[in-house]
């Protein structure tokens, strides 16, 4: 039988993929725990004092608190509007789909500083710019198309004649699709709602132009951070998303890898 010679080839070559993907965002650990004052590399020494200064900041912990809040109510946002939306473009006919789901994709293509520039200039004569409202509302619009994908292909691998059966049995439509539907997509609604999370918590440029001097999100405070006091704060800082983000993709991971198992069940 001819067996395959690549195989020891391509996984070098994979191997050195993720080493060059993984290596810089890897350095902020030994970043985050060096004793030196200044950001250096490599380490003087180990050491969690930036970590500790951080956690007991009250600037950065109410950034990070900000951030936390914004997403999850962008999130939520972001849930309801793409599910209808997965809804409507999954189950009815009607014309120009395809343009309508390009339209609603665009906020992915299109350059976030354009997207960010556009909402300024959206919210600037309304009172709400520089206000949580205003960062909700543009993190929901950037967060929405992630969230469409995913729905929309959870929608497409659902059996809709386990919802006819249940309609034919005497349920409404809603209790059908409470009963029915919901929990049979409740893996996809999960990596949905992890992943426009993630995207609204880790936003910058958005944040950027609607955040006002009071209402600095995580990434506005790492940002400014660099540009006026450049210190290993931010290493700690960045080393922690770095945690929650691994540990957060693990979880949508797991809630992917139980859909086609709570599917066939």
């Amino acid at each position: 039988m001819k067996q395959h010679t690549t195989g020891f080839p391509v996984s070098c070559v994979a191997v050195a993929v993720l080493v060059f993907l993984a290596a810089p965002i890897l350095l902020v650990f030994p970043l985050a725990l060096n004793t030196s004052e200044y950001l250096s590399f490599p380490p003087k020494g180990l050491t969690l004092r930036w970590v500790t200064d951080v956690l007991s900041d009250t600037a950065w912990l109410d950034s990070i608190w900000l951030s936390a809040r914004v997403a999850a109510l962008a999130t939520v946002l972001t849930l309801l509007l793409s599910l209808l939306a997965s809804l409507a473009l999954v189950r009815e006919r009607f014309p120009f789909k395809r343009l309508v789901y390009a339209v609603v994709l665009l906020p992915m293509i299109v350059p976030n500083i354009i997207a960010a520039i556009a909402m300024f200039f959206f919210f600037a004569d309304m009172p709400s710019l520089g206000s949580v409202a205003s960062i909700v509302l543009g993190h929901a619009v950037v967060s929405a198309p992630i969230a469409v994908i995913i729905l929309s292909s959870t929608l497409q691998a659902f059996d809709m004649r386990l919802e006819n059966a249940a309609m034919s049995l005497g349920a409404s439509r809603v209790t059908a699709f409470r009963r029915i539907t919901l929990p049979m997509i409740a893996p996809g609604l999960a990596s949905a709602f992890i992943f426009a999370f993630l995207t609204s918590f880790d936003e910058l440029l958005i944040a950027l132009f609607l955040s006002g001097t009071g209402a600095q999100t995580l990434p506005v405070r790492i940002w400014n951070a660099v540009l006026f006091q450049l210190d290993p704060k931010i290493a700690a800082v960045s080393a922690l998303l770095v945690i929650v983000s691994a540990l957060t993709l693990a979880l949508a991971s797991l809630f992917s890898r139980r859909g086609p198992d709570a599917a066939d069940r």
